[in-house]
Parts: C-alpha cells; structure tokens; sequence
C-alpha cells in the first residue's frame, strides 16, 4: 500500500493515491478502483487514532508479516500479557515480545526492516493494521515507526475468549522443520481450522521507499474451508476468497510479488504452524463454481515452514462462529456437488 506525500490531514495529495500499483490493478479488475481510492483516501492515515492504540494495549495476541534477507514472507504469532504493546504516541508502537520458540521471525527483527503488524481482538472480532519499519531494537522489545494505519471490518473472525497463561512458557515442545509434503499434524491443523494469517509484501518490500511495505491480513472461514493437497513439486493450500472490503492488500500485492507467508494455530493446544511460498489468485473456473460463497481462490504452495509445537501461551474458549459464514461452504461440500 502506498504511503507517499501525504496532505496534513490524513487525506491525499491529488499526484498521491494510498495504492501502489498491484492494488490499484486487482481493484479496476474488480470494478471497484474509483469507490476504493475515495474510500481508502478517508480511512488510510500514516499514524494510528486513539482507539486503535488503546485496542493494541489491551491484546494478549499479535500477528506479524515480515521478510526473511532471501525475500521470503513469513507470517507469524507475538504474545504476552495485555499492556506488551505499548503506544507512546501515535506513530509509535513499542512491543515487549520475543518471537515464539523456532519461529523464523527471530532473524528479522533488525532496524529498518518492514513489518505488517495486525491487532485483532478475537472475542469482539474487532481489528486494526498498523505497519510500519523497526526503528529500535533490544534485547527484549522493539519499536515500529508506523507508516500506514487503518482499521478492518470484522467479517468471518470467530470470536474466541483468551487467557494467558505464564506457566505455558515452560509446556513448548519440540520444533517440528516443514517441507513438502507436509506433516500428518501439519496437514490436520490446517484441514480443521477455521482462522489463519496471510503475510504478503510490496514489490520492494525491504528497499524502505514510500509506497513499499509489508501486510498481514486475517482469513476466516468454516472449518474444512483450506484444502490441503500434496502434488509432485509442493503441497499446495487452496483458500476461497469471500465478499470483503475491496480493498485488496493481499491481492495487490501478490499481483507484484507472488511471496507469501501462513500462519495457523491450533487454539487447544497452542501448536503453531508457520509456512513460507509462493501464492496466485484464480479468478475463475469450475473449481472456483464449486465452492459456494468464494468471490476468488487463493492458491499457496508451501517450500518450507516450521510447526511449533506448545508453543502459544495462550488458550482460547467459547467458541462462536462468525455469522458471516452462513452463505460459505467446504470443500468436502465442493467436491460432494
């Protein structure tokens, strides 16, 4: 998403837009581009609103999209007891977090690199990105200058009520290397989830020009809704892709750069999954007509990963479903028409 030559304000420059290039192309390919641009003009701020800032102090959970130094995007889960972001003005979040035991995210987190933070509060199903570049690194925290804040709708996000639990940082268990195929256990985590995170970068992510970052969005959807099949070059994940904001971050940016990273959790067990490959958009097909509800398909193949075994501090119950899924379906329900 772009993020040039803004006004005072939190709107745009006329020669400015808040899209880069692979947006604006998904957005007109959908015939939403002139709705969108007024619409991301209003919304789209290089700083964060108080509300935004006090929903990021109070979360126990925090997604993170980065890039490894090869150009790999990786996606990943931060905890910590509610007040470990911290926001000591609105273009600054302070994160007192280590990376997950094994999680790839460890070597990223080096001054001036991109990140795409995401703040979801699973049991309100409210939202909020905040990304920007680490401006600050210590032994236990790091700080994010926020370049692009803006807020998400809360469709498909199943609402969950979370603990954190001190005692689950001594429970981790073994790290598990990924590859294709997958794990029986990796293959299960995905087949049965119902939330996963999706990182996705700019066409020059790493080069800290305006307009260039890093993105992490939420997918949500009934569980069997990500199929998981082992071809002969790499396992490959197809995702539907329901009715949303228009915006078309993830899109966008996969029509310039086709690497994305996964991350999924099992919310019982605090295992968690985190996957690097490459990704497409199908936009049409009979494989598309099949699934009921899905606008798009998304279509990920895995080159490698890591499955974290007890590694989140975090347990979730009351589980309730988004009643946004009630004109979704499955892929068992696919291939059964």
């Amino acid at each position: 998403m772009a993020t040039a030559r803004r006004t005072i304000d939190r709107g745009w420059t006329h020669e400015a837009s808040p899209f880069h290039p692979g947006e604006q192309r998904v957005q007109r390919r959908v015939g939403v581009r002139d709705q969108v641009e007024r619409a991301g003009r209003n919304m789209i701020r290089d700083h964060m609103p108080d509300q935004h800032r006090e929903l990021f102090h109070a979360l126990p959970l925090l997604v993170v999209g980065s890039m490894d130094a090869s150009g790999r995007v990786w996606a990943s889960l931060l905890a910590g007891e509610p007040g470990f972001i911290h926001s000591p003005s609105p273009k600054l979040l302070q994160i007192a977090a280590e990376p997950l035991a094994g999680d790839p995210l460890h070597g990223q987190l080096t001054v001036g690199s991109p990140l795409g933070l995401l703040g979801i509060q699973l049991e309100t199903r409210r939202r909020n990105r905040a990304n920007g570049r680490i401006i600050a690194r210590d032994a236990h925290s790091f700080s994010v200058e926020i370049e692009q804040s803006f807020g998400n709708c809360n469709q498909y996000i199943q609402a969950r009520e979370p603990s954190f639990d001190t005692s689950l940082l001594q429970s981790a268990g073994p790290l598990n290397n990924e590859g294709t195929p997958l794990s029986a256990r990796a293959s299960e985590l995905l087949a049965a989830t119902d939330t996963f995170f999706i990182a996705t970068a700019s066409a020059a992510a790493a080069s800290g020009t305006d307009g260039e970052g890093v993105d992490v969005s939420h997918r949500g959807g009934r569980p069997g809704f990500v199929r998981v099949s082992d071809g002969p070059a790499a396992t490959r994940l197809t995702i539907p892709d329901f009715r949303g904001n228009f915006i078309f971050n993830t899109f966008g940016n996969l029509e310039v750069n086709p690497r994305a990273g996964i991350v999924c959790a099992d919310f019982r067990t605090g295992d968690v999954l985190s996957l690097t490959g490459t990704a497409r958009v199908i936009w049409e097909g009979a494989e598309l007509d099949s699934f009921e509800g899905a606008h798009r398909l998304l279509s990920f193949d895995v080159e490698s990963g890591v499955l974290l075994e007890r590694a989140l501090p975090l347990r979730f119950e009351g589980l309730a479903f988004s009643p946004d899924l009630a004109d979704t379906g499955t892929w068992a329900e696919a291939q059964a028409r």
